[in-house]
């Protein structure tokens, strides 16, 4: 027997229902704690029958348990103890741990924190989009009205709208043509903007805004819907209403999967943005693929929104990064190999779109 281990310890006895402190003498055997009262009573604790509730930290007294809450509870000012009861009791060693001390402490405390950096990192590279992607399957196509209409107003002002009567009419011609071949709850509206940026985009709920810049770009309607598929895609994808819950604060996200309507439609409207509309390559990618498929399920002609594309790429080396289309559609090139392979699948004649519109007065749409 090892000289510096005790077997007899002194402590304090709770039994659980009351707030009274009793001393004890608990005194280490191999299958259990004899714990000896003031009074002359005994008490055994089986080690199968106690958990640890404190003590496996250096200098924290240690604290046994036995039972259902509340339990009874033995407390030990010294955590040697747990060092005596693996001592004498090897098969206890499960049951009481000895403290913490020095490098040990120190490694373990380097793992859980390095344990949750990588949950943290799960979480924000899976674990959010997962979320995201589940909760906006989840909204309402209206509360997705009302946020886009919402962003709408965020970034055009009424002035600027353009509202040219024929204009108008020809583009709903275009996007009721692609709306009827590919069916969807949404109701498009297409907002045209009197500035000269080359560029487009969708956010929830249908709202496409053109800016006159790449209006002015198109030769055909056929380009023109190239880029409405595109953008009508997005929102059937409801890519801007997953990039947009990504960015909400934890109250929307309880608002959300507690199904307070009013809560969440208010913290949407005032939270949507133009930052929560940036689509990933992913995204981008697979707008394009469906808004060719939606072309063809309509019977465009396909070579449009190429012909547009191979045009800005072109055109935008001559222009500032920012009022290019396609400086927010990476790898321009790649792109454009895929839809050319998409669009050479077509075995239809095309249909004309607006053949009683001159389309060069599309460019009139803003009336100035």
């Amino acid at each position: 027997m090892h000289p510096t281990v005790r077997r007899v310890w002194q402590g304090v006895y709770y039994d659980g229902r009351s707030a009274g402190r009793h001393p004890v003498t608990i005194t280490v055997m191999e299958s259990g704690l004899r714990i000896a009262r003031a009074d002359e009573t005994f008490l055994w604790w089986s080690y199968e029958e106690i958990r640890q509730a404190a003590g496996d930290v250096a200098g924290e007294p240690l604290r046994l348990e036995r039972g259902r809450e509340p339990a009874e509870a033995l407390v030990v000012d010294d955590p040697a103890l747990a060092a005596a009861i693996a001592h004498f009791a090897p098969r206890a060693r499960g049951k009481v741990r000895t403290p913490l001390r020095g490098w040990r402490l120190l490694r373990l405390t380097l793992l859980a924190a390095g344990g949750a950096l990588l949950l943290g990192a799960a979480l924000f590279l899976w674990g959010i989009p997962l979320l995201a992607n589940a909760l906006a399957a989840r909204i309402p196509v209206a509360w997705e009205e009302r946020l886009g209409a919402a962003v709408v107003e965020q970034v055009t002002a009424a002035s600027d709208r353009c509202t040219e009567p024929a204009g108008v009419r020809a583009i709903e011609r275009i996007v009721s043509t692609l709306s009827a071949a590919t069916p969807s709850p949404y109701t498009y509206r297409v907002t045209v903007v009197e500035v000269r940026l080359v560029n487009a985009f969708a956010a929830p709920g249908g709202y496409i805004v053109l800016f006159r810049g790449l209006l002015d770009k198109t030769d055909t309607p056929e380009e023109l819907a190239g880029v409405l598929a595109h953008e009508m895609q997005h929102v059937i994808q409801r890519h801007g209403t997953r990039n947009l819950i990504r960015g909400l604060s934890l109250r929307a996200l309880i608002a959300m999967i507690s199904g307070d309507s009013g809560a969440l439609a208010r913290v949407l409207e005032t939270g949507g943005s133009l930052a929560g509309l940036r689509y990933s390559r992913a995204d981008e990618a697979v707008a394009d693929r469906d808004g060719m498929r939606m072309l063809q399920a309509a019977r465009i002609d396909p070579q449009g929104v190429i012909d547009f594309f191979v045009k800005l790429q072109k055109e935008e080396g001559d222009l500032p990064k920012p009022l290019t289309y396609l400086s927010n559609h990476p790898s321009t090139a790649d792109r454009l190999a895929a839809l050319r392979r998409q669009a050479a699948e077509a075995r239809y004649p095309p249909i004309r779109l607006v053949d009683d519109f001159p389309w060069k007065e599309i460019q009139k749409i803003c009336g100035r």
